[in-house]
């Protein structure tokens, strides 16, 4: 390679950098993993890495190729890289720079232009429906695109999606199973063909094909692009690491930046195994731990290393331990409220005297798990007068659904003769909405939705609390008044965001909302990876503080309820910083009497408290193993498909995935066993208690015989 001439501004690049970002910039050639934790001036390093590469001669700027996941990255990249007296590089994302490669390349690849390229799925995915005469609502669209994502960026064909779901215990959306979702993506196909375009998906799996398949398009991709950098690698998908391996073509001249404790998007199929085996598949690399976080102040950045300590002490697999270059800052503080009203009251009253100091309300954020959360700490913000805004997510009161179950409230409320409670009228009249007594069993839209029609459900038991003769146009004039309320300029406001909708940003001061088990974990994570990510999303909230954090959460759910919920297992250990509140479990388990098994609040492997309902349900805490043939377990699930599709329901409304793994755990010789069980209610067990029991019966005969 050419050697270029060495710019005079080469070494004052790095002068301005901390010693572990020097070492990333000053060696521009090669394999390199840079490990940075939160706050810790990745960006920097990285535009640094490749300005001082071509100020130095090292580089050609239109040689460069510099990936990332947002256009917003990029963009940032780009400016300073121009800051810094350096132009020509390609900062893109991946879809850009392959949408770029594919365009031109078609023409001599394939022929002729290259297929137009859907802005959204749901309506190829709503068509393929249509043609399976599949009943799928605008949240079952929604999910069902996302699972086909998941399965595209996994390089998983329609033939191959059922048994790679059932192999990862994947739950597929909407009510399907896993060989109608496969047949729902077999058939998208199909709808994208006949209309002549492409998803995002494909963009990625075209551009791959191309350089697979043609050697002289590879020949000249990788002699335009000879430096690749690669931001958010955590972040990579199997696709992607494809796409990037053919770009490379065997080279090594390639470094990675990613933090693996900030990974909280596996359910798009993202994967740190690629950070973390980094250095198997490049033996030579140079690895260099970014462990100077610039962001917060020592107390923030104290407790964000104690919420990702290992039970040993030490650290988790690829994390590094934050050392905080700031000045000392508050305290970290753990809020407790009776219930989750009193909880955004309190969120609420101390954001305003923020504010009312002077405090500038954009410089404040409200973080949730749920957007279900949101509503309470929407309508707490406004009554007193502090503009907001959602950050990632609609008003509580602009959603669908919950426009479209007030209309029908209002409906309703028109022949409200007052002989049913309140709560159980509204909850009557959201079953017509869409909504359901137990929770969807999966994530995604349809949980979104569930959560948002729930927190209705909630306001109708608080206003039946407050004012017990209330009825049903009393409660649709308040969700008038707080829709009204909600509607205010919020341009300069406090920020309201998802924690997943968090990430990348950064404020003064942040409060971080229900931090009890059952939001962090959720509910629905059950396997010990997930539940990792979870803590992993509780870090990047904690993270995203400067100079102050309030977490919170309620004991209880709403005003009068019996006070069952406890502090996050993830603050276990930090009872230094956050007080006795914080911790989760008693330090010795209290030895119980046995109680029948759907009434048991404790574990009955090793007696810790049941956090969440699923747990109470299988009588297991997420901690202890489960003890159940997985065989039996998929029989039962088999057999609820079945009987749901006779049913016309959904598999959930037969029995949910805990009672099903409940069954497989217990065994129930007979109906009493087997009503003992949560979730076994007596309709059910009138319904389905005999076909249940034979099932068990005859598993366990074959397993016998």
């Amino acid at each position: 390679m050419t050697t270029l001439p060495v710019h005079p501004g080469a070494d004052a690049v790095l002068d301005a950098l901390d010693p572990e970002q020097r070492e990333v910039a000053a060696h521009p050639r090669g394999p390199m993993c840079v490990l940075a934790g939160a706050g810790t001036g990745k960006t920097r390093a990285i535009t640094h890495r490749i300005a001082y590469g071509v100020l130095s001669g090292t580089y050609q700027p239109q040689r460069v190729l510099a990936v990332t996941f947002t256009a917003r990255a990029a963009g940032e990249m780009r400016t300073r890289l121009r800051d810094l007296g350096v132009g020509g590089v390609q900062a893109r994302t991946f879809h850009a720079a392959a949408l770029r490669q594919l365009h031109y390349f078609w023409p001599q690849a394939i022929g002729g232009a290259a297929p137009e390229v859907m802005p959204h799925k749901a309506s190829a995915v709503a068509e393929a429906g249509g043609r399976l005469r599949l009943r799928l609502d605008s949240p079952g669209i929604r999910d069902a695109a996302a699972e086909i994502e998941w399965a595209k960026v996994s390089m998983l064909t329609a033939d191959g999606y059922a048994a790679a779901a059932r192999a990862q215990r994947r739950e597929p959306p909407a009510g399907l199973d896993a060989t109608a979702m496969a047949r729902l993506m077999s058939t998208y196909e199909d709808v994208k063909t006949d209309r002549g375009v492409i998803d995002f998906e494909d963009v990625l799996l075209l551009t791959a094909g191309i350089l697979g398949e043609h050697e002289q398009v590879a020949r000249a991709v990788r002699a335009q692009y000879r430096h690749f950098v690669v931001d958010e690698y955590q972040d990579v998908n199997r696709l992607q690491q494809t796409l990037l391996d053919l770009w490379l073509g065997g080279r090594d001249d390639v470094c990675v930046v990613g933090d693996p404790a900030q990974t909280i998007y596996s359910f798009t199929g993202a994967s740190p195994e690629h950070l973390l085996g980094f250095r198997t598949r490049h033996p030579d690399a140079r690895v260099v731990e970014l462990v100077r976080n610039y962001r917060s102040t020592p107390q923030v950045v104290g407790l964000a290393n104690l919420v990702l300590r290992s039970p040993g002490g030490g650290r988790r697999s690829g994390s590094v331990e934050l050392r905080a270059q700031r000045p000392e800052g508050a305290a970290p503080e753990l809020l407790v409220a009776d219930d989750d009203p009193a909880e955004a009251e309190q969120i609420a009253t101390r954001a305003a005297a923020l504010v009312e100091a002077g405090h500038p309300a954009s410089e404040i954020a409200v973080l949730f798990r749920t957007n279900g959360q949101s509503e309470r700490l929407e309508s707490a913000l406004a009554e007193r007068g502090i503009p907001y805004l959602v950050r990632g997510g609609e008003r509580f009161f602009s959603r669908k659904e919950v426009r479209d179950a007030v209309v029908l409230l209002r409906g309703a409320a028109r022949t409200d003769d007052g002989e049913v409670p309140l709560p159980d009228l509204v909850r009557d009249v959201l079953l017509g909405a869409g909504w359901t007594r137990e929770a969807p069993t999966s994530g995604g839209a349809a949980r979104e939705r569930w959560e948002s029609l729930a927190a209705l459900a909630a306001l109708a038991d608080d206003l039946a609390a407050t004012t017990p003769d209330a009825r049903l146009p009393v409660f649709v004039g308040e969700l008038a008044e707080r829709a009204a309320a909600q509607h205010a300029p919020t341009v300069q406001g406090v920020t309201l965001a998802s924690l997943h909708a968090a990430k990348g940003l950064e404020w003064d001061t942040v409060f971080l909302s229900g931090c009890s088990d059952g939001l962090l974990p959720i509910t629905m994570a059950e396997t010990p990876d997930e539940i990792e990510e979870e803590r992993r999303l509780l870090y990047v909230g904690v993270t995203r503080a400067r100079e102050r954090l309030v977490l919170s959460y309620a004991r209880a759910r709403t005003p009068g309820a019996k006070p069952t919920r406890r502090p996050s297992r993830f603050l276990d250990g930090t009872e230094a910083v956050l007080g006795a509140a914080a911790r989760s479990r008693p330090k010795t388990a209290k030895k119980v009497k046995a109680v029948p098994a759907a009434a048991r609040t404790t574990c009955r492997v090793c007696d810790a408290g049941l956090a969440t309902a699923k747990e109470r349900t299988i009588g297991r805490c997420a901690d202890c193993p489960p003890s159940m043939d997985e065989r039996l377990f998929e029989t039962l699930r088999e057999w609820r498909l079945a009987t749901a599709k006779e049913n016309d329901v959904p598999a959930f409304v037969v029995f949910t995935d805990a009672t099903l793994t409940a069954i497989a755990e217990r065994v129930p010789a007979d109906r009493a066993a087997l009503a003992g069980i949560a979730g076994v209610g007596p309709a059910k067990l009138d319904r389905y208690g005999d076909a249940v029991l034979e099932i068990v019966k005859d598993f366990s005969a074959a397993e016998n015989g």
